[in-house]
């Protein structure tokens, strides 16, 4: 079946911007130009509208984030008016500070670009100190912001497949921009050299050091650059025994981190614009479903570990209670006798702990991430608002290490994630569940092996050939190795863009299908940067990102497309045949009654089931069925 966007750009009208949704909570706004991008950017701020978490300006875009669908349509409705108000001629205002910053120009890409653009080294060095660059926007991880205004010539492609990681205070271009890295983070711009100014600190107000309107001029040095260290970008190793303070009133001692142990909690929604992702935990609903049993608000700061030997030991009577995995539960008492403990994903059971005994939480047959909670929550630093830890900029907690020991919150165990109500938090400030329509859902594969994700079509899924989309649409997806909280990569045959222009730096959300060069899709977890550059072919809805975090290197996918509006739950989807599933719209056919064609159509559901059978070779069902349609046709002839 062809894949069309048949929920795509809202259509424009005359002088209206284009209007594209990103899954089913966001939408992205196309504008002619970045004077424009501001200016509706600013507008919609000043809105206030209700349930819009974030609102991101980029090169030619506005990415609008939502609480729930009735947000989003609103939200959508505002940026049509705010079009119609707005001149595109932005006043810039009164000018910005202005910053010098020395560079070592050493950097890993400096050869490429001086190809790239047909000049020297040198040169490229000249083009890049020879003129003030501006700041027009932030994004991709926080205190990172793209400069505009240089040298036309060091105009060059981004990398045709990003690096894991590129070295904190980097100094890179890609098309029309330059950045400064302020952490350590995956990148596909193109280094040019190394600086020690600090772009980023949290301890620092404000925290980013250049805002939009500031200007900034590179300075070449050739005295070696020490880039800073920062405890919030450089984190030691997880099973490192670090020299905590311990707190006075101990409640738990991490004997053994596993392979990685994280505090996580709802996030810190709202801060896109300024270049930090909500993050939180990976599998929201069962961060929700571990702290209901316990008793915390339901966003209240738990452990997230990996499918590895946790163990934490009760330094008082406590409670805990584990979702998300069936990992493998044992209680071991002070004298050193153990007990199994019965655990089933969900996170319904409470597993009372006495002083002195530990708890161990092993391998799981079923999902990845275990959430375990505390009566109380966690109680830990915050950065701006949240306890999680974002794993691309480093914001938030440290990875937990052997021999910490935590203290518990209030009972409520709220954070600002837990009681702001504006990412994964409902309106009565708890997390949402990983379905409205459906309730928990485990990580279960089909009876084929295959677990399915359902999407929404585009935002830039028109940059990609018919037989690319198809493709995407009805294979078959690995899970790489290469998977983290930030993103999945999958391997298959390389998807081919229908173009191979450069596709101008864009708000990105949780859920999106980016497609670099190489072809292979990546999708966005918690910790996605905020910005990209990569076209998205399609996001998954936001439901199931909880169901995508728990997916395992190896495990196979199917993206199987939807209707926002008109999704059926997860559980009446997973019902469904596998066969040429598409988006539960009525399927259109012609049928032939003596001798005549006559137009009809199907629920899907039934247009599956016939699919289905006639694939499993029960033609004589398919027969019946299709001579009663004939019969039916024949008496209505007006029947559609």
């Amino acid at each position: 079946m062809p894949f069309d966007d048949p929920f795509g750009a809202a259509p424009p009208g005359v002088g209206a911007p284009l209007i594209r949704p990103i899954g089913d909570r966001a939408c992205i706004i196309d504008l002619p130009s970045l004077d424009a991008v501001l200016e509706m950017a600013e507008s919609l701020r000043a809105a206030a509208l209700d349930g819009v978490i974030d609102i991101v300006p980029a090169s030619r875009t506005v990415m609008m984030r939502c609480r729930d669908r009735r947000s989003l349509r609103a939200a959508m409705d505002a940026a049509r008016r705010a079009a119609a108000q707005t001149s595109g001629a932005r006043d810039a205002g009164a000018p910005g500070r202005h910053f010098e910053v020395p560079v070592r120009y050493d950097g890993i890409d400096l050869a490429e670009v001086a190809r790239l653009t047909g000049v020297s080294v040198d040169t490229v060095i000249a083009a890049h100190t020879g003129t003030s660059w501006t700041a027009a926007f932030g994004g991709f991880a926080p205190g990172f912001v793209y400069l505009t205004g240089g040298d036309e010539r060091l105009r060059v492609p981004r990398l045709d497949t990003p690096r894991t990681t590129v070295p904190t205070g980097s100094v890179a271009i890609a098309a029309e921009y330059s950045a400064v890295y302020p952490g350590a983070s995956p990148g596909g711009w193109r280094v040019l050299g190394r600086t020690d100014v600090s772009f980023w600190d949290a301890e620092r107000e404000p925290a980013a050091l250049v805002a939009p309107g500031d200007t900034v001029r590179f300075r070449a040095v050739r005295e070696a650059v020490e880039v800073l260290r920062s405890p919030l970008t450089e984190t030691p190793d997880s099973r490192e025994i670090a020299d905590h303070p311990e707190p006075s009133d101990t409640a738990l001692r991490v004997l053994d981190p596993g392979l990685l142990t994280l505090v996580q909690d709802a996030g810190r929604p709202g801060f896109a614009a300024v270049g930090v992702t909500t993050s939180g935990a990976a599998d929201r609903d069962a961060l929700r479903r571990a702290n209901r049993a316990v008793g915390n608000a339901d966003g209240a700061a738990a452990f997230e570990t990996l499918n590895a030997a946790l163990s934490i030991r009760a330094e008082r009577p406590i409670s805990v209670a584990l979702a998300g995995t069936d990992a493998h539960v044992t209680i071991v008492d002070a004298s050193g006798v153990d007990r199994v403990v019965p655990n089933d994903c969900a996170g319904s059971g409470l597993i009372e702990l006495a002083a002195g005994e530990t708890l161990e939480v092993g391998a799981a047959t079923r999902g990845l991430r275990s959430i375990v909670a505390v009566h109380g929550g966690l109680a830990v630093r915050t950065m701006l608002g949240s306890a999680a830890h974002d794993t691309l900029s480093g914001l938030g907690a440290p990875p937990v290490s052997a021999g910490q020991c935590f203290a518990l919150g209030a009972t409520d165990g709220a954070t600002r994630g837990a009681a702001h109500g504006a990412d994964v938090v409902g309106a009565d400030g708890g997390v949402e569940a990983a379905d409205e329509a459906g309730g928990w859902v485990p990580v279960e594969l089909r009876t084929d092996g295959v677990c399915v994700l359902r999407f929404v079509p585009g935002p830039r899924a028109d940059w990609f050939g018919a037989e690319s989309l198809e493709r995407f649409a009805s294979g078959t997806w690995s899970l790489s190795a290469d998977a983290n909280r930030v993103g999945l990569r999958f391997d298959g045959a390389p998807l081919e863009r229908a173009s191979d222009a450069e596709l101008p730096s864009e708000g990105t959300v949780r859920g999106e299908i980016q497609v670099p060069p190489n072809g292979q899709p990546v999708l966005f977890l918690a910790d996605h940067p905020v910005t990209g550059g990569y076209p998205v072919i399609g996001t998954v809805v936001d439901a199931d990102t909880d169901l995508a975090a728990q997916l395992r290197p190896g495990d196979a996918v199917r993206f199987v497309p939807v209707d926002p509006d008109a999704m059926p739950d997860r559980r009446a989807f997973e019902r469904q045949p596998a066969v040429h599933r598409r988006t539960g719209a009525p399927v259109r056919f012609s049928i032939e009654v003596d001798g005549r064609r006559r137009a009809v159509s199907l629920p899907e559901p039934v247009a599956a089931a016939l699919d289905q059978a006639w694939v499993q070779g029960q033609a004589d069902a398919v027969n019946v069925f299709a001579a009663a349609l004939a019969a039916a046709t024949a008496e209505a002839p007006d029947r559609r």
